[in-house]
Formats: C-alpha cells, structure tokens, sequence
C-alpha cells in the first residue's frame, strides 16, 4: 500500500492543490487547508469560526463554481480566481481585497443557472471568512483528514459506467493505491501509520450533492449518491474515511508506504 496522491483545498469547495507533501498538524487537520470560505451574510456562525457547511457557497449548492481555477499564494496571502483562462480577480487578504474578491464571487455566482443566492436575498453580500492560515472550514467541527483508495473508485466507476470517474468529485485529502476495493472501510478501530503519521479512523465518510458534480464543467451529470448505495450497500452513500491523527502530526509524502497496525 502507498500513498498515490496528495490534496489540499484552501478554499472551502473550491479547487484543490496537487501536492508532493502535506503536513499534518495535532489538531486534526491539514496545513494550508481550508484556510478561506465564503459565507452567506445571514449565517448563524459570525467572523473566522466553523460554520456548517450550507452556510457557505460550496458545490451542495453551487456545483458551477467545480471549474473554477484558484490559485493562493500560503506565504504571500494573496488568491486568484480564473475562469477558463480569464482572471476574475487577483488580491491580497487585505480589507480592500478580500471585498473584491467577494464580490466577484458573488457576481459570478449569481449568473449561474442553479445557485443558492438568486432566490435568498438575505443571504448576500457574501462574506470572505478565514485568515489564510488556520485550516479551519472543513465540513465536521473536529476537522479530519480524508483517504479513499482508487480500488474503491475504481469500484464506484464501474457501477457508474464511466471508467475516467474524476476522484476529484471526492475531495479527499489522500488517496492510495495497494489495496482491495472498500477495503479502507475495514480499519475501523485499528491505527494507520502513513509515512511518519500514525492516524486513527475516526468515521466512514457520507457523501452528499457535492459529489455529483463534475470538476471540470461543474455540471450535475451523474447521480453518484444513488451509484454509492449500489456499489457499497450502506444506510447513508459512503466513500472514504475520516482520520485524526493519533497524539503527533508530522509529515506524509507521495509514495509514502501506508501500514494498518494495531
């Protein structure tokens, strides 16, 4: 078993960085991820704290923001937004550019055919939350980090009859390869050392809308709830799991050989 790829979202329901290496913090979640979201004005949560995740433009409710290309700059504090190679906005996390980016959201997000803010007048302006640093908007309050193995989407692939099923509909922080298909969803109870990280399985991973749109058009084009329950009969539509790590974090990297212990 090895790790076959590494992600990170820094803006919550966003597009994700490809990474070489992620770092894993004590409390649960990932380096650099989720630092920024955009919530809705009338959200019960207020200023940098979680909020659940209907509270925010996400792909549950706005799968046309899947094309979108962020680019954030850790050091620098500075994000991107392009649209099929047009930049919408580039801006430092100042007062000033975290309104325009805001807005520019909020703009494009409007002239989409299905969004959560045409028919909620109350929920605009939308408000940029987050400082750039604190990994903070994942959707569960304890945070977690996320494995599925691509047996296990190869699974789901076939069940949906589409062979090049993207797994970045699943928005995992870590995906492996080496393994049986839903064999992942066995080692509950038992520890997950990756690299330099020992994890535990803290939940199976219940999937929602988000899943169903695609990445790159950002279209609801496959019912991959409905394939889920097909592929790996459970109550609620299952893939993945959630880890915490268990005392230390530390670094993983790709290639990094994966043991189940304990």
């Amino acid at each position: 078993m090895r790790v076959a790829a590494l992600y990170r979202y820094p803006v919550k329901g966003f597009s994700c960085e490809q990474c070489a290496s992620l770092t894993v913090l004590e409390t649960g979640r990932i380096a650099g991820d989720r630092v920024l979201g955009f919530r809705f004005a009338n959200a019960a949560a207020v200023g940098d704290v979680w909020g659940i995740k209907h509270e925010f433009v996400a792909l549950v409710n706005t799968p046309g923001i899947a094309p979108l290309e962020v680019t954030f700059d850790h050091q620098r504090l500075r994000l991107r937004v392009s649209f099929q190679g047009s930049e919408l906005v580039d801006e430092a996390l100042d007062d000033v550019g975290r309104k325009r980016i805001a807005a520019t959201l909020e703009a494009f997000v409007l002239n989409l055919d299905e969004n959560p803010l045409s028919a909620h007048p109350e929920r605009l302006p939308i408000r940029m939350v987050g400082d750039g640093r604190t990994p903070l908007y994942q959707d569960n309050v304890n945070g977690y980090i996320t494995l599925h193995s691509r047996e296990s989407l190869a699974a789901v692939a076939a069940a949906a009859n589409t062979p090049d099923l993207d797994e970045l509909r699943f928005r995992s922080n870590i995906a492996i390869e080496g393994v049986d298909a839903w064999e992942e969803q066995t080692w509950l109870g038992r520890k997950i050392r990756i690299g330099e990280v020992e994890f535990k399985f803290a939940a199976a991973k219940g999937r929602c809308l988000a899943t169903h749109a695609n990445p790159a058009t950002g279209k609801r084009d496959l019912p991959v709830m409905q394939t889920l329950q097909r592929a790996y009969p459970k109550v609620k539509p299952t893939f993945a799991i959630a880890m915490l790590p268990d005392g230390h974090g530390g670094t993983i990297h790709v290639g990094d050989k994966i043991e189940v212990v304990g």
